[in-house]
């Protein structure tokens, strides 16, 4: 019996885990370790370990990090709650294997704490680029410290092994997300506009704007640009609310007040996996600048605008226009999107993260992968030229 620490610190990565966790709850040979922080334990942001219990998975740990500002000193001071907390509880109850995902500061925090005990870290997701974003620098230190991979292309695979990984080490089992398209049971229109106090007789844009943090000064004006785009077009608006990153009460406040102003408006602070991607079949199109865009949209044949440079680097198929944080080009490029022609051209995309098995992959390596000093003890893999 192997015991398998997940940790999951916001709606995104949960979204994107709950494959792998049904998986690894229901293999014999493994235990499942649920190990909850960042945003799912905060009021503010939805409270979302609530959702993460009623989908039935016993919660592990509870590791409080956020600071109530959002600041750059108040991510510091998370990162360092995040070590110290995760901390503790590897010294009570090391897992067997830690999984971590993506490129967050919390995320980050908990590898590093695994690090000083020696806990091997499968980590998902590495590979990428997200340029515009403080994640990509955090993404790769996170393959550092990782001893497996779960890539979700061949491009992000021998980026992996460039950063000097063996390559044994890396598989490349696509998207996670892509799981859910085929496993998760979709709400109806109805089921949607009552949960969540929705009008979707008109198909709505789907908007989720995340600060660029690594240009964070800037979030101001570049959330007023995307809003003085949506006044100006006749299309109603559903805004997803951003994640825990530096600047994101200066978007969330504007986006209050322009739904404040506006009946074509709404906010969801918190759709959870299955009202996501129920939404995502009914919306004309995603704008903004989530990874969900480039990600799970293509699936859906869903036109995105994704704007400015937190997601530069990173792969996309034929669905997505990128435009720059000006107001005239977010506006001409919605429309573009809205059309005919584009929406064809988003149905005829090449999806290239996968085959929706990924969750099936992972568990082989992990239940297959003996954890042992060839696991434990990294070789640095030089690429030759």
């Amino acid at each position: 019996m192997k015991t398998i620490g997940v940790v999951t610190v916001g709606r995104s990565d949960y979204s994107i885990y709950r494959p792998l966790l049904r998986r690894i709850e229901a293999h014999a040979q493994l235990q499942l370790r649920v190990l909850v922080s960042g945003m799912h334990l905060e009021e503010r942001y939805g409270q979302t370990v609530d959702v993460i219990e009623r989908d039935g998975f016993a919660i592990t740990a509870r590791i409080p990090v956020l600071q109530r500002e959002d600041t750059p000193l108040a991510v510091v001071q998370a990162m360092g709650a995040g070590v110290s907390g995760f901390g503790r509880y590897f010294a009570q109850e090391p897992p067997d294997l830690l999984v971590v995902l993506g490129d967050r500061f919390e995320m980050f925090a908990a590898a590093l704490a695994a690090v000083p005990f020696n806990i091997p870290i499968l980590h998902l997701h590495g590979g990428e680029l997200s340029e515009g974003a403080m994640d990509d620098r955090f993404r790769h230190g996170i393959t550092k410290m990782s001893h497996l991979h779960g890539v979700a292309t061949e491009v992000y695979r021998q980026r992996v092994i460039q950063l000097g990984e063996e390559p044994w080490r890396v598989l490349c089992c696509g998207a996670l997300a892509l799981d859910n398209v085929n496993d998760i049971q979709r709400l109806s229109r109805e089921e949607l506009e009552q949960r969540f106090n929705l009008d979707l007789s008109r198909p709505p844009l789907l908007v989720t704007l995340h600060p660029t943090t690594s240009d964070h000064e800037q979030t101001g004006p570049q959330t007023d640009a995307l809003l003085a785009a949506l006044r100006e077009l006749d299309v109603p608006v559903i805004f997803t609310m951003p994640n825990a990153d530096m600047a994101g009460q200066v978007i969330r406040e504007r986006i209050a007040a322009f739904c404040a102003a506006t009946t074509k408006a709404r906010s969801v602070e918190n759709f959870g996996p299955e009202g996501y991607f129920s939404i995502l079949g009914e919306v004309a199109a995603m704008v903004g600048n989530s990874s969900s865009g480039l990600l799970e949209a293509p699936s859906f044949a869903l036109p995105v605008v994704n704007i400015g440079n937190r997601q530069k680097g990173r792969l996309r198929a034929g669905n997505v226009i990128d435009v720059p944080f000006e107001t005239a080009a977010i506006a001409t490029a919605i429309t573009q999107a809205l059309s005919a022609d584009f929406k064809r051209q988003a149905a005829g995309h090449e999806h290239f993260f996968g085959d929706g098995h990924a969750a099936e992959k992972l568990v082989e390596l992990i239940v297959s992968t003996p954890l042992d000093t060839r696991l434990l003890d990294k070789t640095f893999h030089d690429v030759k030229s």
